[in-house]
């Protein structure tokens, strides 16, 4: 059994599927504090079994750069070049909030006590100016009292000498050393600086998680392990343990990985990937069944409606599928602001202790309890979890009329989601309305049809299992590896080398470009290196509405390997029976006595008309009126205008 694991922050799901297809699922809360203990739970409750491998995204990465309580930063010692110690603290000059007098910056992630200049330069054209002096060198990181060292010299992406001597007198003293030209080999010295950094910030912690994980696996007989990177491919223990930087951003991606993957199954063009969990909702788009990626991202800084405010967090140069997120999940508290005006997030009351109708604790009232109030949502886990809708009711009514304030509050937090798909989508010269919607996640399926009416979108689709897609979409993930080169001198020779040196059965090639003159660049799929310029233009009047009479300028390029995984099977749905409906009152607008189905009754081909209800083990699909459903031969189910 192959068997992927999502670690959520409210939830962990775990998806298992055997060589004989049959499937085994589970779906339980996060432990936050030791999350390899709910996994471990999670594998042993949901009775998995003959484990061959496991594949994991977690939010470990995350949560400590954001502070989480009992996952404290370790502390780091920055080795840099003479005269550049203040490079991270100095950083770009940005304004995050440009009429804010008293704004303060991210604290710098190395105090200025910790960090050390060497007598060493390479000049721009990779020329050795100052060697480094080994004994000196030696002596320095003797004297050093850290957990980890970073280590991030001038010019070192285009000559690293420097840097490997450093680095290989460093690891006779250290467990974890970051080092600049393995980590992000590309200009710009803040940003590159920043990543090698947060890699070994990050070494310690993942290392021991990943240490912990293993440990407990030895029950399941120590299954291999592989995690989910940012850029939406699985990367092995060992890479995660030495570049942790890039599983920053692994949950999310498992979903958009396995919008890709149906996308192409459906033979559906262009698709949006919603995912909403109980804590936040992401956006991100598919287009020719291609995953979009950036290689711009700021971690631990604000946001502002799913926009990362730059310079208000820390600058990673590292590949990341492109996504917005945004604070509404399911666990988002909906309050009052002084001016009695409502207000829905940016707090999640989380797993612990969750909405109110969870009757764990929970005091404020959530967009989970909104819809349980409105009827629209009953239980979970097909019926394990009963949800307290008492409860949720006397919550909202604390706020004012409970159906006013939850039929608000879901409007404001659609607004708030709705621009999270802009941003990827208009803000990225790409039409909504060109796009099919793939709603996933516990809530995405409740918010679908509204987020399709604000964006203009005709068509969305509720996978199978959708609030374990994340974890679904795992299965789906080829095995990535990364490398790059900056400014490149011959192309396609460049291009070779760098495919010599990642694991790969294929290989995908990436140019960050820019006209000469420009401050930042574009990153483009390279197909022919012949055609840079022209890919490089068309993208750029998408985005910008113009092209420039002028030449390119190639900055950096890369290439990611890529193992293609096995590639798992669906069960089918039934191709004949007729469900068994239920009713229950459910607002929309108004109250309705609405059908309810058991999503695992329908056959495939089976139509219904909104507005109804649609249960099933991980999710609640809502169909609003004057919507129609129908499950396809895949058991998907397609929602579009009557």
């Amino acid at each position: 059994m192959i068997v992927a694991v999502d670690v959520g922050g409210t939830f962990t799901d775990i998806f298992g599927i055997d060589e004989n297809g049959k499937i085994t699922i589970y779906k339980g809360l996060t432990t936050p504090k030791s999350p390899e203990i709910g996994v471990y739970e999670g594998l042993k409750k949901g009775n998995f079994h003959d484990v061959k491998e496991i594949i994991h995204a977690t939010t470990i990465a995350t949560n400590a750069i954001l502070g989480q309580i009992n996952l404290e930063l370790p502390e780091v010692a920055l080795l840099t070049t003479k005269g550049f110690k203040d490079v991270i603290e100095i950083g770009r000059q940005n304004r995050p909030e440009l009429y804010n007098p008293f704004f303060d910056k991210p604290a710098p992630l190395v105090p200025r006590d910790k960090r050390y200049e060497i007598n060493e330069r390479v000049n721009a054209e990779g020329k050795i100016i100052q060697r480094v002096n080994e004994e000196e060198v030696d002596n320095l990181i003797k004297s050093i009292k850290a957990d980890a060292i970073a280590i991030s010299f001038l010019h070192s992406y285009i000559n690293p000498d420097n840097e490997k001597i450093v680095a290989q007198i460093a690891r006779k003293y250290f467990k974890y050393v970051s080092v600049s030209h393995e980590i992000a080999p590309e200009p710009r010295e803040y940003e590159r600086t920043s990543t090698t950094v947060l890699n070994a910030k990050l070494m310690p912690i993942v290392s021991r998680y990943l240490e912990a994980l293993e440990s407990l696996l030895m029950d399941f007989s120590s299954p291999p392990i592989f995690i989910m990177a940012s850029s939406g491919g699985l990367i092995d223990k060992e890479e995660a343990s030495r570049r942790p930087v890039q599983i920053i951003e692994s949950g999310p991606a498992a979903g958009v990985v396995g919008v890709a993957y149906f996308s192409e199954l459906l033979n559906i063009k262009n698709a949006i990937s919603f995912d909403m969990g109980g804590t936040t909702a992401k956006a991100g788009t598919v287009v020719d069944h291609k995953i979009e990626i950036t290689t711009e991202y700021e971690v631990g800084g604000k946001a502002h409606h799913g926009r990362v405010i730059k310079g208000s967090g820390y600058p990673v140069r590292f590949p990341f599928v492109d996504l917005s997120e945004v604070s509404a999940g399911g666990g988002t508290i909906i309050w009052k602001d002084s001016a009695g005006g409502l207000r829905v997030g940016p707090l999640s009351a989380g797993a612990d202790p969750g909405p109110i109708s969870y009757a764990r604790g929970g005091k404020d009232p959530t967009l989970t309890d909104a819809n349980v109030a409105l009827g629209r949502v009953e239980s979970l886990l097909s019926g394990e979890m009963k949800l307290d809708k008492e409860g949720a009711i006397k919550g909202l009514n604390r706020l004012g009329d409970y159906v006013e304030i939850a039929n608000e509050a879901i409007k404001l937090a659609n607004m708030e989601m709705g621009r999270a798909i802009r941003l990827v989508t208009v803000e990225r010269g790409l039409d909504p309305e060109d796009f099919t919607l793939f709603a996933y996640g516990g809530a995405g399926p409740q918010y679908a049809i509204d987020l399709a009416e604000e964006m203009g979108i005709s068509t969305v689709v509720i996978p199978p299992y959708p609030g374990l897609f994340s974890a679904l979409g795992m299965l789906f993930a080829d095995k990535k590896y990364e490398a790059r080169k900056s400014y490149p001198k011959d192309l396609e020779k460049d291009f070779e080398e760098l495919e010599a040196k990642v694991k790969g059965k294929y290989y995908l090639r990436y140019a960050d470009v820019r006209y000469e003159g420009q401050g930042w660049e574009i990153t483009i799929p390279v197909s022919d290196v012949k055609k840079i310029k022209e890919d490089f233009e068309s993208i750029h009047k998408k985005i910008y509405g113009f092209t420039l009479d002028r030449d390119i300028e190639i900055t950096t390029i890369r290439v990611f390997g890529i193992i293609p995984s096995y590639k798992v099977t669906l069960p089918k749905p039934k191709t004949e029976g007729k469900p068994s409906v239920k009713f229950r009152k459910v607002y929309f607008e108004e109250w309705i006595e609405t059908p309810i189905y058991n999503r695992e009754e329908l056959p495939s081909n089976y139509e219904i008309e909104g507005p109804a209800i649609i249960e099933e083990y991980s999710s609640t699909i809502v169909i609003k009126p004057n919507w129609k459903a129908i499950v396809d031969d895949n058991g998907f189910i397609k929602i579009s205008k009557v």
